[in-house]
């Protein structure tokens, strides 16, 4: 194919309209507005997606562009080819289901440019770091999950190692999963809400068990590592405490575990159970969840919340199970990613050990 030399006129002015474009905007390496580097890309984005199209500008139109881009605005980041490349692709990514219609750099907040849902796409997607955006069309297959992992970046102000550790243990095939009797339970939007705080499963690979571990070393286990288990639990979670007692009558009970849901405003009840889910799990978490109502809750309190964990579930015994029952429960599963026999693990460093040299480490790279 005859492409036009890069002397090309039509070249040269859209060439002088970046170089005008990034001035005004005054991008640079030091930028601290997220929304206005990212803008400027998706406008960019849209031109060499555009000029492209149309066959006569040549699949080397990056490299040159790079290489001007460079020579003008040595110091300013961003304009390598493989970065130009994740420009391209990340407006083609969102734009997969839409006409490629160019649009000049700047103009994106034109209403007339871009349909509504497009739109608050856009403004979505530019309130996260280019690193973020980079990392979510690299590992999201569609535009839905893609956007999931963007607004509870937003929502929770995710880094870019705990968005990936988020991604990577897929929490959006996992979020709301749970079998749970909240709509029955629960006024709106309580249990909406409720609903979205479980997962299913609940993914523990930052543990090494033994094979024949039992619920109570399954239980220090996680409150030994209480920061990578709230991580996993989600945001809100605040640990009080585990083997919690509770007098009832001349009699004393022990809850595995209770947290306080700062968003829910409500005491949550785990109990791990390392076998698989039984009816008679549901009744006793229903006892535990009245006496924590009758015993820790206040005015200002919603109700208590119970979580079943266990190591399998049958849906349909699940459900039954929890037909009749007049406190809000939520049954989930567990994932260990491995087990290590005794023998091994008496010859593997700790993962208290493990951390400690990563502290070490971490303390090094800050220090240089």
């Amino acid at each position: 194919m005859n492409h036009r030399l890069y002397t090309d006129k039509e070249y040269k002015q859209w060439l002088a309209d970046i170089k005008a474009k990034v001035r005004q905007t005054q991008i640079k390496a030091s930028v601290k507005v997220n929304t206005e580097l990212l803008s400027f890309y998706w406008g960019l984005g849209s031109d060499i997606v555009a000029k492209q199209s149309h066959g006569v500008w040549g699949d080397k139109l990056i490299d040159q562009l790079s290489k001007d881009l460079i020579s003008e605005f040595p110091d300013v980041k961003g304009f390598s080819r493989s970065n130009l490349m994740y420009v391209k692709k990340w407006y083609l990514f969102y734009n997969r289901s839409t006409a490629i219609v160019q649009q000049p750099v700047g103009q994106l907040k034109k209403p007339s440019a871009l349909d509504q849902n497009m739109q608050r796409t856009i403004v979505q997607i530019t309130q996260i770091p280019w690193g973020h955006n980079i990392a979510i069309i690299s590992k999201c297959k569609n535009i839905d999950q893609a956007l999931y992992y963007v607004q509870n970046t937003i929502t929770h102000n995710w880094s870019r190692s705990v968005l990936v550790h988020q991604m990577d243990r897929g929490l959006d095939k996992r979020e709301g999963k749970s079998i749970n009797n909240f709509t029955l339970t629960l006024p709106k939007p309580q249990s909406d809400l409720a609903v979205q705080v479980l997962k299913d499963p609940y993914v523990f690979d930052f543990l090494a068990m033994t094979k024949g571990y039992n619920e109570r070393e399954l239980e220090n286990a996680l409150t030994n590592h209480v920061t990578q288990f709230l991580m996993e639990l989600g945001a809100g979670f605040s640990y009080i405490g585990k083997q919690v007692p509770l007098q009832v009558g001349a009699r004393e009970f022990f809850i595995d575990l209770l947290f306080y849901h700062t968003r829910l405003h409500a005491y949550v009840v785990v109990e791990l159970k390392t076998v698989d889910f039984e009816p008679e799990h549901a009744g006793k978490m229903n006892f535990y969840l009245k006496a924590v109502d009758a015993q820790l809750r206040t005015e200002q309190d919603k109700a208590t919340i119970g979580i079943l964990i266990c190591k399998k579930k049958d849906k349909v015994v699940a459900e039954y199970a929890l037909s009749n029952i007049h406190k809000p429960i939520g049954v989930s599963e567990y994932q260990l990613t491995h087990s290590l026999p005794k023998k091994l693990k008496s010859s593997l460093p700790s993962i208290e050990e493990i951390e400690k040299e990563l502290e070490k480490e971490g303390s090094r790279t800050c220090s240089k």
